[in-house]
């Protein structure tokens, strides 16, 4: 089987029996039908369908080299500087195609899957069979063109405890039972972007383990099919409403679900796992792998698809109510342009800068991806920010598609009109702006943005930490140190 089109991915789809919670309802198929999902469930097929077509497959697939069938490049393992290039291309195909809105597609787990198979000996350290399952898995998901997510973190309870610690370690997903053919899970898991439109869940390890006897029965890493028995989700209250893309523009396509992640005795087969009781191979999970590096190039590339949008976005609406001349506009503007610039220079040098690793994989430089990642989730928050400002009252003047049409139509040609634009199309982008900036969706994709790594605050001390510093002290100390000798 090769890359799929967009027919095929709904055809599975419909094949599939996730049970999925959502505002008192329980599915246990038709979600490409349900109203909370199938219009995001098109906008991913239509990521698929343009695997196939003559402008982008050439960038979007690659030759299998086991199957000889073009395949996603977001499956590559690079080995050359062309490599890098060719997977950034792939990447900034699909997320301009919802201006970067789309968190969780298949790209983003599709580069963590090819970094961990290519460390396969990695895993091999704990059980030779682990390496070998991490392999085929990754071939598989290659093959079939599966769309994966995952699922990281214990559920909020009480932060003041470890996830492990929490209700006795009664709450959080564990291992209750081990066989001859598997083990069993029982607990809970968060959040599960995309979880019930995708092929297969990836439960893989999130917090720092601390290698205890106690923290045995939560270090493991295993993928399962998406409708596995006892798996089910509890989705939050869905922000697509079933409204025209005229009223919702961003909302009625780009509406990923969020998900609770339930594992009701859920048994997992051994050759389905990856790590099985070994804190410190979960430990390693990432930075080992170089997995975390190739996931971080795939999030760069799409939030600079999303600054390109924001940026477009101001343009336009600055130029329609006329305040682009203000210094205080064009300092907004050149915020987001110097932010743009910024990730663009931080793509470029990752890559410049690539180095093969001990597993023979071209991979991009970590300290420029990281410092966006550190910097990002913090700079988005600005852009709402100066879209709502700019805006300003002009942003509660958004009637919808039928008041254009309807009776209204007459005074919103008259007194919705702008320096540049008639009464329905200044409508038509203040509703863009708004569902940017002030929406339901845009505000869970502020919060997404923020938290997209983890707390930024951790992260930000993870960083510190991680960063040598000692040079630099160094060359401080040597100056104070030549300023001393020089008064002597």
């Amino acid at each position: 089987m090769a890359a799929r089109t967009g027919k095929e991915y709904l055809e599975r789809l419909s094949a599939s029996r996730p049970t999925v919670h959502i505002q008192g309802e329980t599915l246990t198929g038709g979600i490409q039908d349900h109203p909370a999902f199938r219009n995001v469930v098109r906008t991913y097929a239509e990521l698929y369908d343009l695997q196939h077509s003559d402008a982008h497959k050439d960038v979007l697939t690659y030759t299998s080299p086991t199957s000889g069938e073009p395949v996603g490049t977001s499956f590559l393992t690079p080995k050359t500087a062309d490599d890098l290039v060719k997977r950034r291309k792939a990447y900034k195909v699909w997320a301009d195609h919802s201006n970067g809105m789309l968190g969780r597609t298949g790209d983003y787990m599709n580069s963590s899957l090819m970094a961990l198979a290519s460390a396969a000996d990695w895993f091999a350290q704990a059980d030779p069979a682990f390496g070998e399952n991490i392999r085929r898995y990754y071939e598989k998901v290659r093959e079939e063109d599966l769309l994966c997510t995952h699922t990281l973190i214990p559920p909020q309870v009480n932060r003041a405890v470890a996830g492990t610690q929490q209700a006795s370690g009664k709450l959080a997903a564990r291992i209750v039972k081990e066989d001859d053919n598997g083990v069993v899970i029982h607990g809970a898991r968060m959040l599960a972007t995309i979880a019930p439109f995708a092929d297969e869940m990836l439960v893989f390890p999130s917090t720092v383990l601390r290698g205890t006897p106690e923290d045995k029965p939560y270090s493991y890493a295993f993928a399962i099919p998406n409708d596995t028995p006892g798996l089910r989700y509890v989705a939050r209250e869905p922000l697509d409403y079933d409204r025209p893309r005229h009223d919702h523009p961003l909302g009625s396509r780009f509406e990923e679900s969020d998900c609770v992640v339930v594992f009701d005795n859920v048994h997992v087969p051994y050759e389905r796992c990856f790590a099985l009781g070994d804190a410190e191979l979960c430990n390693g999970f990432y930075s080992q792998t170089s997995s975390v590096v190739h996931m971080t190039h795939q999030v760069v590339t799409r939030t600079t698809a999303k600054t390109e949008y924001i940026l477009g976005l101001v343009s336009l609406l600055t130029e329609a109510i006329g305040i682009e001349q203000f210094q205080h506009v064009q300092e907004d503007i050149a915020e987001i342009i110097a932010t743009l610039e910024m990730l663009r220079a931080f793509l470029r040098a990752a890559e410049a800068d690539a180095e093969v690793n001990e597993y023979g994989v071209l991979t991009p430089a970590w300290a420029p991806l990281n410092a966006a990642r550190n910097l990002y989730p913090k700079l988005y928050q600005r852009f709402p920010q100066i879209l709502r400002k700019l805006g300003a009252s002009g942003l509660m003047a958004t009637p919808t598609e039928l008041d254009i049409t309807g009776p209204a139509a007459a005074d919103i040609e008259a007194y919705l009109q702008s320096a540049t634009l008639t009464g329905p199309e200044r409508v038509k982008l203040f509703r863009l702006v708004w569902d940017t900036c002030i929406s339901a969706f845009s505000s869970r994709q502020a919060l997404y943005e923020y938290y997209f790594f983890g707390d930024p605050v951790r992260m930000a001390g993870a960083y510190v930490k991680s960063y040598d510093r000692e040079p630099y002290k160094a060359k401080v100390q040597d100056f104070l140190n030549q300023h001393s000798l020089e008064r002597s």
